[in-house]
């Protein structure tokens, strides 16, 4: 029978027990290992039922078990040593305690989802892992963070395979009284709640809950209350499901009450309000328009407050393509803001602008939210090398008349959380050669640039724990594919063959992530001969093992996956390639340390930055990948494969996955199976062992979470709470109305003559000519503007490549026609065609780029014809 009520019984801890509590309600456990521990000797087989989930596990667990244990001295000993360590780990000084005052008293942190752990499970792929990777690390700098972002009722979906290899999707339902959660409660006890305006006098309520990662709070609104309408209830059942419509309340929910959540949490707690915004991706970009809407009921009007906003406003781009950027009609926006709906007090034509696509190309009906993000945030960033250089090239029309190079959106390339991710065995073998505590502040604050006492490790003992890992890893894929099987329809009878799945000896190669047709899943099968004689090589075999969802609307991903099922269950091939179904973070956990190899082959450059493959490097796993994202980055032979690129403009899509995958073989074939086969004369593959040992001591400390957030902290941060404070109100005012001086009067700008002491077409290295110009500024003074002299190598259609910008001084009065005449010198410092132009920009102190508003005044034809180019 079915029940009509469900409810949440939660267990009576006796009183020694008490702090049990508090460390399962505190995601730290998630990645300190010693809490699991504790956690798993409460009950071992209760605990592996409960996945890990201390919530779970206290709620399975016998009275008489936790009787027994309220008097085991031993047991309480460990508890009394945890819940000591954890407490210093809340309160004690970190990294960012001990950084020079200025520093931002908060954070806050939106994104539409958040990895922490397989238990909270609010999170679909690389986006979310990375979020939650970010808060994690955060709290282990001390850095004041709070993480905003939804509670889903039924997450993402879990994955399941018919009989046929297609895949499936259920969508459990999350009860939050049974995660490690709780609820927000207002001063009198009564759940806190935010709401939004809809059309038609209706509201969208949620109410708030709290998980806390380490230091970090992480809030999350849920819209399933009973104040709402069923359809309002509805707005955060599904991660990145539903229509236009339903997926612009979830980000109207996520950044407007967002917004809300923050101030209602630090009103409720104490803590310090946020003077910095950073928007993980667009979802959450209309966290910009409701503090407008806070300043704008304090009297600022809304220029003003835009720039208040934008100054202490970070965003974050993810994707290298514009489809991967949430856009929506522009009347459906309308629709949604304005005096019958949210946020009254602006006019909705402002909103509008903000989304608009105002560059060649663009959609003028079209809402964009990535757009918006940029034209609400004063630095922006990509999260790879490559990628900032894609997005500059991407969104360059929003800054009409400067180079893709001087786009003002940065790059801090991502990391990952090393506690999170390293296998124990890994961090024992770590703690065994420096120490525990040096140990763990090399995975958690890096900052070295190499771990050099990796080289002291010996070799038996990295090869033997590399096959400790691969050995595990095997384990559990026979353990998955038995229960896929199972829910495939199959009876144990058929499924003997499983016992012979994968060979704890034989080289492993792992390829696990979403499957959207960029990233390739079946490059691998191009040719399927070739792979076959690769798994079935009688000496060099190779196993695989895969694993990824496809979106649940993209028919086309899931039929990428049904090719690689089909394949993987040949009776011929089964023992040596897998496919597993229902990618999580507890299926990773084990897969990146158990893999020899890591591959990745994306279209170059569609991977924006690709965590898997830092993951598994920092367990001694080698990568084998395109050159994209971090990978394009960091590649060293000293520890790794790039696979060739065919990314001409002549090469059709066919013909490069061909070209692609012939050279993913031949390095297959010529280079890694040898070299993992090969023996020195210790008995040991010493050169694939060199390779690892490379691995863990030059990319490990580059691709720390600790790094990353670090970075964040140095570069984007820091200067962002400067500015925050730098717009007070009638600064802000100030600034808004000299930009909005400048944009009127910027017709009237224009560089004149431009001449040079240069009296040939060549010049001697070295040599500094003067450069002397005249420049009308129109209704503007001197001090509203900077003059440049830009000036380097120049290609065959004179385009300047590398560029040396030299600011140019004013020198004496304005000519009988207004033009002010600007000079200063021109160093010659390269060899070869040489070039240079004269620009000029606006110029204010409170700019973080000369781009940012856009404007750039550059010399006419007329002019450039007689000034010429030197040294060419």
């Amino acid at each position: 029978m079915k029940a009509i009520r469900r409810f949440t019984v939660r267990p009576v801890l006796p009183a020694p027990l008490r702090p049990l509590s508090d460390l399962a309600r505190n995601l730290r456990w998630s990645w300190h290992a010693e809490t699991r521990d504790l956690f798993q000797s409460v009950d071992t087989e209760a605990w592996a039922a409960a996945a890990g989930d201390p919530v779970r596990l206290l709620g399975t667990v016998r009275p008489a078990r936790l009787a027994e244990l309220a008097n085991d001295r031993r047991f309480l000993r460990r508890l009394t040593a945890v819940a000591d360590d954890l407490d210093d780990y809340l309160t004690g000084d970190r990294w960012y305690q001990t950084q020079a005052d200025g520093l931002p008293a908060a954070v806050a942190y939106f994104s539409p989802e958040f990895g922490i752990t397989a238990a909270l499970p609010q999170y679909s792929g690389g986006l979310g892992i990375l979020a939650g990777d970010h808060l994690k690390a955060a709290s282990d700098l001390g850095v004041p963070l709070i993480g905003v972002g939804l509670m889903y009722r039924h997450g993402y979906f879990r994955q399941s395979l018919s009989r046929d290899g297609w895949q499936q999707e259920h969508y459990p339902v999350l009860d939050p009284n049974e995660l490690p959660v709780t609820q927000l409660k207002d001063t009198d006890g009564t759940p806190a709640q935010v709401s939004l305006a809809l059309t038609g006098g209706k509201a969208l309520h949620a109410r708030i809950w709290l998980a806390q990662v380490g230091r970090v709070p992480l809030l999350m609104l849920d819209s399933d209350v009973e104040e709402n309408d069923l359809g309002e209830r509805g707005v955060t059942d599904r991660l990145y499901g539903g229509g236009s419509e339903h997926r612009l309340l979830q980000e109207m929910l996520l950044g407007i009450g967002g917004v809300r959540a923050v101030r209602t949490y630090c009103r409720l707690t104490g803590h310090p309000a946020p003077e910095v915004f950073h928007t993980n991706e667009g979802h959450a970009g209309f966290l910009g328009l409701e503090r407008i809407a806070e300043l704008c009921e304090r009297q600022l009007d809304f220029d003003s407050a835009l720039e208040a906003v934008r100054a202490g406003t970070v965003f974050t781009t993810h994707t290298p393509v514009p489809a991967g950027i949430d856009r929506f009609d522009r009347e459906l926006v309308a629709r949604h803001f304005g005096p019958d709906a949210e946020l009254p007090g602006i006019d909705v034509q402002r909103v509008l602008a903000l989304g608009m696509e105002t560059y060649p190309g663009g959609e003028p009906n079209l809402f964009n939210m990535a757009v918006m993000g940029l034209r609400l945030a004063q630095r922006a960033n990509g999260v790879s090398l490559l990628h900032g250089q894609v997005s500059r090239e991407m969104f360059a029309g929003l800054w009409p008349g400067f180079d893709p190079e001087e786009v003002p959106i940065t790059s801090v390339t991502n990391g990952v959380h090393a506690p999170t991710w390293v296998a124990p065995e890994v961090m024992r073998l770590g703690a065994r050669q420096i120490g525990a505590q040096r140990a763990e502040d090399a995975l958690t604050v890096g900052g070295t640039e190499r771990w050099d006492s990796v080289a002291d490790i010996p070799d038996q003992e990295v090869w033997e724990l590399r096959r400790t890992l691969r050995e595990r890893l095997v384990l559990e894929v026979r353990e998955r594919l038995r229960a896929s099987w199972r829910q495939r329809g199959a009876g144990n009878a058929e499924l003997g063959w499983i016992d012979g799945v994968l060979d704890p000896d034989v080289l492993t190669i792992g390829f696990a992530r979403r499957v959207p047709s960029y990233k390739r899943l079946t490059l691998m099968l191009r040719d399927r001969d070739r792979l076959m004689e690769l798994l079935l090589h009688p000496e060099r075999p190779v196993q695989i093992v895969v694993a990824g969802k496809a979106h649940p609307a993209d028919d086309s991903g899931k039929r990428l996956v049904q090719e690689l099922v089909r394949f993987a269950d040949d009776p011929r091939v089964r023992h040596r390639i897998v496919f597993l179904p229902d990618y999580g973070m507890g299926m990773a956990q084990s897969l990146y340390p158990g893999c020899d190899v890591w591959l990745n082959n994306p279209l170059r450059p569609l991977e924006a930055c690709g965590t898997s493959g830092m993951k598994a490097a920092l367990n001694g796993c080698l990568n084998l990948s395109v050159l994209d994202g971090w990978w394009d980055e960091w590649f060293r032979p000293d520890f790794g494969w790039a696979i060739p690129t065919a990314d001409g403009a002549g090469t059709d899509a066919d013909r490069r996955d061909d070209i692609e995958a012939a050279a993913l073989y031949d390095l297959m074939e010529q280079r890694v199976t040898p070299r993992f086969y090969e023996r020195g004369r210790g008995g040991l593959p010493d050169r694939w062992i060199q390779m690892v040992r490379q691995t863990l001591t030059l990319l490990g400390p580059k691709v720390l979470a600790g790094r990353m957030v670090r970075e964040y902290v140095d570069r984007l941060y820091a200067p962002a709470a400067q500015a925050h404070r730098a717009l007070t109100p009638d600064t802000a005012r100030d600034l808004a109305e000299w930009k909005s001086r400048v944009r009127a009067a910027w017709p009237g700008v224009g560089v004149g003559h431009v001449e040079t002491t240069a009296t040939t077409a060549t010049a001697e290295l070295g040599t500094t000519v003067g450069l002397r110009v005249r420049v009308a500024l129109g209704e503007l003074a001197p001090e509203d503007v900077e003059v440049q002299a830009v000036s380097g190598r120049v290609d065959a259609e004179d385009r300047i490549t590398d560029a040396t910008i030299v600011p140019l001084k004013p020198a004496g009065a304005p000519d009988l026609e207004g033009r002010c005449l600007y000079e200063g010198p021109l160093s010659l410092d390269r060899t070869g065609p040489y070039g240079y132009t004269v620009r000029v920009l606006p110029a204010h102190r409170l700019l973080a780029s000369g781009a940012e508003l856009g404007l750039v005044a550059v010399p006419a034809e007329d002019v450039v014809e007689g000034a010429g180019v030197l040294l060419r």
